[in-house]
């Protein structure tokens, strides 16, 4: 078994996005390396075009990293399910695109805007190259713990709407979700504190042998922040590329548990980017109500399947968002009235995407919507309206209806 871990480390450079794929101990074929236009990681840089000052930082980031620091990042994103990113690869291949209406969202148009406006594109590609858009999610999952003074949101705007939610999901779902917790992601918190940044680039990196350990990652952390803070679109990581995810993360049946806690982590980039497409009411609810779903699905085994590559992805993210607007509209769920399960619906098909072949492929816009549609249906068409379906007899429905839901729809 293995651990799987879903980043939005291209999330914004390949103008793509969507929920928090899940991050079980056992996953289907979600495997994919952090790349940018298709390349992996390199194990060196070259700062030939770079202007001088962003070369100077790229060279003093070299001469801190020990010499064999790309399998020392492979190893840990492995160790993590780190490497089993559906963010990964961008997302223009496609398989008979004419059979599919796959259109661009105004969330990925946002997406595509983040960069906007950049001075300095080689910073960019040296924090993708060296797992730069990893380390705030990966704070989150290291360090990260459910607590009372966290907040949810860039300025705590959505801390009450989403633990609220968390408690109502564990009462609805018939699973043990007593130690499911619920922990923010912050950019600018990880991305501008030495210390906090360390320990991240301590763990992935490793610590070379010949200096104190808290010594080089503290220098290292300092010449990152100090790149992060030479280009003024980025935030001094407050740019929400940094924290454009949301993931849900069990170590359910793992023989070699690292002994991290069942988790939702919430994003302040995806929060950001729901409300700046008109929908930061009803979408959060959505998204925490799809991530508590993957964890129904670890919890009921419901990730096997015979399905494989970007099918068994599919499978397991638009059954997510079933059950998500399954509760969104239940009677003793949060009982949607009509306009505001409409942009709950809405906000699932707008992280609907188009890589056909990526093994990280979430279905098309139109699927997305297509299956949080049919939940409703469910629902609202229960003869009695305060039983709630259980996750089994809910996933044997799904299973029925998945081959409708996939089906083209260009005709």
């Amino acid at each position: 078994m293995k651990k799987t871990l879903s980043m939005a480390a291209s999330l914004a450079i390949a103008a793509t996005c969507a929920l928090g794929m899940a991050l079980p101990a056992h996953a289907a074929d979600t495997t994919g390396t952090t790349t940018v236009a298709g390349r992996s990681l390199p194990s060196s840089v070259d700062t030939s075009g770079m202007d001088p000052q962003t070369k100077a930082i790229v060279d003093k980031i070299q001469a801190k990293l020990p010499a064999d620091w790309e399998s020392r990042l492979r190893a840990t994103r492995a160790k993590y399910g780190l490497n089993e990113s559906s963010w990964s690869e961008i997302r223009d291949s496609v398989i008979n695109p004419g059979d599919y209406q796959c259109q661009r969202t105004e969330l990925t148009t946002y997406a595509n805007s983040l960069l906007v406006g950049i001075k300095h594109p080689a910073i960019i590609y040296n924090l993708q190259f060296y797992g730069g858009f990893d380390w705030a999610a990966f704070d989150a999952l290291i360090s990260g713990t459910e607590s009372k003074s966290n907040t949810f949101g860039v300025n705590g705007e959505y801390t009450q709407k989403l633990t609220a939610e968390t408690k109502n999901l564990k009462r609805f779902w018939d699973i043990d979700s007593a130690g499911i917790q619920l922990v923010p992601m912050h950019g600018k918190d990880v991305l501008s504190s030495p210390e906090r940044l360390a320990h991240v680039l301590s763990v992935m990196y490793g610590n070379p042998i010949d200096e104190a350990p808290r010594q080089w990652a503290l220098g290292l952390a300092k010449t990152f922040i100090e790149l992060i803070d030479s280009e003024p679109v980025l935030q001094g990581g407050a740019n929400p590329i940094f924290t454009f995810n949301a993931f849900a993360y069990s170590e359910k049946g793992d023989p070699e548990p690292l002994g991290i806690s069942d988790r939702i982590v919430m994003g302040d980039g995806v929060l950001q980017g729901m409300a700046a497409v008109g929908l930061g009411d009803v979408a959060p609810k959505g998204i925490v109500s799809h991530e508590f779903a993957h964890h129904v699905q670890f919890q009921k085994n419901l990730f096997e399947s015979d399905l494989t590559g970007p099918e068994a992805t599919r499978r397991t993210e638009l059954m997510a968002d079933a059950f998500g607007t399954y509760y969104l509209t239940h009677a003793r769920g949060e009982s949607l009235n009509a306009t505001r399960l409409l942009e709950s619906e809405k906000s699932f098909y707008q992280v609907g995407d188009c890589s056909f072949t990526s093994r990280g492929h979430h279905g098309t816009p139109n699927q997305r919507l297509a299956s949080s549609s049919w939940a409703t249906s469910v629902a609202n068409d229960a003869a009695n309206q305060g039983h709630i379906l259980p996750s089994l007899k809910f996933d044997e429905l799904f299973e029925a209806k998945l081959p409708d839901l996939v089906k083209p729809d260009a005709g």
